[in-house]
């Protein structure tokens, strides 16, 4: 018993002081719970509600700190870590009505990113294009939704989306989960995305 013991121990005391990704947290709290099973380690259960306290916490705060613009202790905005997050879903086949890492169709893939950081969006295409505020496409910015027409730029409703994650006052660039590649990058100057431009739309 006191092999494992020590070694929780000291997991939990080498934690630090930065804050997980999403992905670390999931993996973190399934660890402490599978450590707490043996109903004598007391100091082991209060560690373990401790840190769950904390990431409860941090996911519920996530939202009003994109509100108001706060930086976090490696100097990125909730912006920068949704991106990063969405990047590291790159090569993610597409999949008609898929909504997870096994296959995204575009509002699939760009819910579940926004989701993960607790950011309300809704399910699909027509109705993310309501979603947030519009803004202009001057100002389109990391994070921001990306409308556009179908494959049909003459039907002028929404029917993809994507999340930009080019600076203002660039060539829009964004990520999407497209039919013709899965999750991948494209950029609206200058292809056939710039026709099929609707709206930018802020939700953080």
């Amino acid at each position: 018993m006191l092999a494992p013991v020590a070694l929780l121990l000291i997991l939990v005391s080498t934690d630090g002081d930065q804050a997980a990704s999403p992905i670390d947290e999931t993996t973190q709290v399934h660890f402490a719970s599978a450590k707490t099973d043996n109903p004598e380690s007391s100091i082991h259960k209060a560690s373990s509600e401790k840190r769950n306290a904390i990431i409860k916490s941090e996911r519920t705060s996530l939202k009003r700190v994109a509100e108001r613009g706060w930086i976090n202790a490696r100097g990125e905005t909730p912006a920068d870590e949704l991106v990063t997050y969405a990047l590291t879903l790159m090569g993610t086949p597409y999949k008609y009505g898929g909504t997870s890492d096994s296959g995204f169709d575009c509002s699939g893939f760009t819910s579940h990113v926004y989701q993960e950081f607790g950011v309300p969006v809704t399910r699909s295409s027509t109705t993310q294009s309501e979603d947030g505020r519009s803004v202009s496409r001057d100002e389109a910015r990391p994070g921001d939704l990306v409308i556009f027409t179908g494959t049909n730029p003459q039907v002028r409703e929404p029917g993809h989306v994507g999340i930009v994650i080019s600076e203002p006052g660039d060539t829009i660039s964004f990520v999407h989960s497209s039919s013709n590649g899965g999750v991948k990058i494209s950029q609206v100057e200058g292809t056939g995305y710039d026709v099929r431009f609707l709206d930018v739309r802020r939700v953080l």
